[in-house]
């Protein structure tokens, strides 16, 4: 079985968990930025945070042969830190860089006048770096806040089948189908979806433009949620292929849109920058 989880943020992540991965299919994955949890006070902390997703992170990845690219972004929740907002003009000189794939995530949050004006620029970004978009859609007022989004999309110059609208649940799930986009859908242990839910939604809207991902981040997350799923899909009589095609081919097709997803990985070196994952005398 091979996998690409389309949504994880493995900075939050020990090496092991590169491992378990490993072990369980994983073969690729997208790392989108977002909010660390702190507050980050000014820009530059963004673009350290950016040269570790296009650096740091790969070379771990690629110890255990996974092929790791980003998405890059103002995200919703900091989009409404003055502080922050010189991000958007920094953001040009990233989205050219090779392992860059999407502008994401970027969405709402709290569905602020600030957040619609990051997610309206984000989208020209986007469109003028001939860039998908992974859009993070809110955690309170779910429905309201998908057809903000819809609106916002139809109003800007990127087609809404270049759109991957995350955090999808049973509310959200036509409207967005309807809308065009792709559908996202983050797998937790506790809370977002779970596998029983995620199969009962593929069995009634089918697999076509469906990705699923386990977004494990620093709360309480697995990053075994995309092989749990796939399990479950098999168990419940789905074929093989439909697992392949949610999996692995749907996030290759929406990634590939950006020209840029390479799956072959590179032996890595020893260090990276001088560094290594290595501690004491090994």
């Amino acid at each position: 079985m091979r996998i690409f989880d389309p949504h994880i943020h493995m900075t939050s992540r020990t090496t092991d968990d590169y491992e378990a991965m490993r072990a369980a299919g994983v073969r690729a994955v997208v790392e989108p930025s977002f909010w660390l949890g702190q507050p980050r006070t000014s820009a530059a902390s963004f673009l350290d945070y950016f040269d570790a997703l296009l650096g740091w992170e790969p070379f771990r990845a690629a110890q255990y042969d996974i092929a790791h690219h980003c998405a890059l972004a103002l995200n919703p929740k900091e989009a409404n830190d003055p502080r922050c907002a010189a991000v958007l003009d920094e953001l040009p000189r990233y989205l050219v860089k090779d392992h860059v794939v999407a502008v994401g995530e970027i969405g709402y949050d709290s569905m602020t006048p600030a957040e619609d004006t990051a997610l309206a620029a984000q989208l020209q970004l986007a469109a003028d770096h001939a860039l998908p978009a992974l859009v993070h859609t809110p955690h309170r007022d779910k429905l309201a806040g998908l057809r903000r989004t819809l609106d916002v999309v139809r109003e800007s110059a990127l087609p809404p089948d270049r759109v991957l609208l995350d955090h999808l649940n049973e509310t959200t799930v036509k409207e967005a189908k309807d809308g065009g986009c792709w559908l996202g859908f983050s797998v937790y242990p506790d809370t977002k979806m779970d596998e029983g839910r995620m199969v009962e939604i593929l069995r009634m809207y089918g697999p076509d433009k469906v990705l699923v991902n386990s977004a494990a981040d620093w709360g309480r997350s697995d990053p075994l949620k995309t092989r749990r799923v796939a399990d479950l899909m098999l168990a419940e009589g789905f074929t093989e292929d439909d697992v392949d095609l949610v999996l692995w081919r749907n996030p290759c097709a929406f990634y590939g849109l950006s020209g840029r997803l390479t799956l072959d990985v590179t032996a890595p070196g020893s260090t990276h920058e001088g560094n290594s994952v290595l501690r004491g005398g090994e």
